[in-house]
């Protein structure tokens, strides 16, 4: 049975600010509503199966909590320039030294691109107003077929 991962909540506290910052980036608003009684959007970047939503009292998670959130880029560099284009406040590039994930401590960060290009192997990071953190992932093979 196949399973795809759809939406992922994101806990944030202005649902305009977000969305204006989402936008920019040039995600995809998907959906939308404004009501007395609800307030919500549901956002996708571009090539994604996956979307976020966001808005007010979908979550008990506190603005900002969410962090690690990857996205997939075939170009790193590329995908670096352009989010800090649009006004994303991007890191430096940095590789793994060590297992970013397995260890999550910054001494294992090396700043750079891996020197031997391997894919999955040289990341960047941003966070959105509230502080949900985002990583950039160069991937350009896998060997799940993804």
């Amino acid at each position: 049975m196949d399973m795809r991962l759809e939406v992922v909540v994101l806990p944030v506290s202005d649902v305009d600010r977000a969305r204006a910052f989402y936008e920019t980036l040039g995600w995809r608003v998907d959906a939308a509503v404004a009501t007395d009684d609800l307030r919500a959007a549901r956002m996708t970047p571009p090539g994604s199966a996956c979307s976020i939503v966001f808005g007010i009292d979908l979550t008990g998670a506190a603005p900002g909590s969410v962090q690690g959130l990857t996205l997939a880029v075939a170009d790193l560099e590329a995908a670096r320039a352009d989010l800090r284009a649009r006004g994303a406040d991007v890191s430096e590039i940095f590789h793994d030294a060590g297992g970013v994930f397995r260890r999550a401590g910054a001494e294992f960060r090396v700043p750079g691109l891996d020197p031997r290009r391997r894919s999955r192997a040289s990341y960047a990071s941003f966070a959105d107003p509230d502080g949900n953190g985002w990583v950039l992932q160069e991937i350009t093979t896998s060997p799940h077929g993804r």
